[in-house]
């Protein structure tokens, strides 16, 4: 595991690439009276179209007809199943999850978020997380790869925290990974491999931070197995992407930005 301006930690799960600027403490890039004037007629043209189908709205059956002959896509491939969600934490980790594809792709998605948390910078949490993703025969050996990357001083001062992990005072830590979609690429009645789209949020939110709260977009696809009556990873493969088009959105301040990550908590369970 290399430590440096572009890193893999915890678990391959969430990376971070130091940034050139500091929106918190420079100027902040100048609006494009333009491109913002393009994005409000586009999405006044959208409400407006969507106004009018949602007025014209009938009894009839032809919604149906479309996505049965095929002309768009059918429902099923966003809307929410029906197996009932899992019950019982460890290590604050959804687990007791369906022996199915369906299962396998929440166990990913709830393991992700665990894995790209704050809590990986916490011994004694991490430890906890990582017994509870990692299939047995292999937790051992992630639990030191991982003890020697978080312990790494180098590692720490490059994305600002202490040599404990903790953020310096004044500032609030912020590492999150939030799913976009899943999808099981291969299975078996044992084992599948689950691919998870995600972006994930990563920096130090206060008014003297050198690593601001930033973005970034992965997909990190994991090897299943039906362990103990439950999904546990074995391995795992991280790519970026895809990456979406940003916004001409102005960067919130720290303070907003420290507010937003107390009053607003991760999910811990999807799909």
């Amino acid at each position: 595991m290399s430590i440096g301006d572009e890193r893999d930690y915890g678990g391959g799960e969430t990376r971070t690439r130091l940034p050139e600027s500091d929106p918190y403490g420079g100027a902040r890039r100048g609006a494009r009276s333009s491109s913002r004037s393009l994005v409000t007629v586009v999405g006044v043209v959208v409400l407006l179209i969507a106004a009018i189908a949602f007025a014209n709205r009938g009894g009839d059956d032809s919604s149906a007809s479309n996505e049965a002959s095929g002309d768009k896509p059918a429902s099923s491939s966003t809307a929410a199943t029906g197996d009932r969600p899992v019950t019982s934490k460890a290590a604050g980790i959804p687990t007791g999850f369906a022996h199915s594809e369906q299962g396998a792709e929440s166990a990913a998605a709830n393991y992700s978020v665990a894995l790209g948390s704050a809590d990986m910078f916490n011994t004694a949490r991490r430890h906890g997380i990582v017994n509870a993703v990692y299939a047995p025969d292999v937790a051992a050996g992630r639990q030191s790869d991982l003890d020697n990357a978080y312990s790494s001083k180098k590692f720490l001062t490059n994305i600002g925290l202490n040599n404990d992990g903790s953020a310096p005072k004044g500032q609030t830590f912020v590492s999150r990974v939030i799913p976009v979609g899943t999808k099981v690429t291969s299975s078996g009645t044992d084992n599948a491999t689950v691919a998870v789209w995600y972006t994930s949020l990563f920096g130090l939110s206060g008014e003297a931070s050198t690593n601001p709260v930033s973005e970034s977009w992965y997909t990190t696809t994991y090897e299943m197995k039906w362990v103990d009556n439950d999904w546990k990873i074995t391995d795992f493969q991280q790519k970026d992407g895809p990456v979406p088009v940003g916004r001409d959105q102005k960067a919130s301040t720290a303070d907003d930005m420290t507010k937003a990550v107390e009053e607003y908590g991760g999910f811990t369970y999807a799909r």
